[in-house]
């Protein structure tokens, strides 16, 4: 990944993967002020997915320095802000690589970040969470080891489960719980794992969910009938995922 690339339009703050509303002013060729307007206009909305952020920035103009506020957006808001604008050539175009640099910055963290581009504050933070994380799933194995013994239709439904090493759409996680796709998708939304925004079909993962490492969001293409093609997420779940839910998905949901 080309790192002066990564640094135009996605970077790392506090651990997560983040851009800002200047940067999508400059790439969609709309006035920041107008960006701004629009987040604040549905800061509600933008909140549902972890507070925004908002930073006072200096900057140079012919008659000597300047301030101006900025908005800092993960993911999510940033997807959500793109919904809020008209969808113009350059604002397909523009958001379409900002959903692959995100998606490249998401394979970066999985498979480990560039040491040299980190502050010694984010080394000991991913090493602090690396351990806390490894201790829960110890415990979590723990718990899982005494709930299939306990739990006999599940037994082999685990044996799946343990082996498993890629994400799986929601419908693949409960054939491989042994659970009826309706009661999986009913029990994720009232655990509030997932939820479906009024008018939408598809369905978004929370995002503390997604710092756990639960669930994730999947990007692909999608072509309609006029030829046209259209970049759509979708809710997977990761091994970590699955595993929790056997764990906690109710019994009475299990397929006989």
């Amino acid at each position: 990944m080309n790192t002066e690339e990564k640094n135009e339009l996605v970077e790392m703050v506090d651990g997560e993967a983040t851009t800002t509303s200047l940067i999508i002013a400059e790439g969609t060729g709309i006035e920041h002020a107008s960006i701004m307007k629009l987040i604040r206009n549905n800061l509600n909305d933008f909140n549902e997915f972890g507070r925004v952020r908002f930073e006072i920035q200096p900057f140079e103009t012919a008659g000597g320095i300047q301030k101006r506020e900025l908005a800092i957006l993960n993911e999510q808001q940033a997807t959500l802000l793109f919904s809020y604008m008209r969808n113009s050539e350059i604002v397909k175009q523009f958001k379409i690589r900002l959903v692959k640099k995100f998606y490249e910055m998401r394979d970066t963290i999985r498979n480990g970040f560039d040491v040299n581009s980190l502050s010694r504050m984010d080394i000991l933070k991913l090493a602090m969470d690396a351990e806390y994380k490894r201790l829960e799933l110890e415990n979590e194995n723990r718990l899982l080891e005494n709930k299939v013994a306990e739990q006999t239709p599940k037994a082999e439904g685990f044996d799946r489960i343990a082996n498993a090493d890629g994400l799986l759409n929601l419908t693949s996680a409960a054939k491989s719980l042994n659970v009826r796709p309706k009661d999986l998708f009913d029990f994720l939304q009232a655990k509030k794992w997932i939820y479906r925004r009024v008018g939408w079909r598809s369905y978004n993962a929370y995002q503390d969910k997604i710092q756990c490492g639960y669930l994730t969001h999947k990007v692909y293409t999608m072509t309609l009938d006029d030829g046209t093609e259209r970049i759509r997420e979708q809710v997977v779940v990761t091994p970590r995922g699955l595993t929790k839910l056997a764990s906690i998905v109710p019994r009475e949901a299990v397929l006989v």
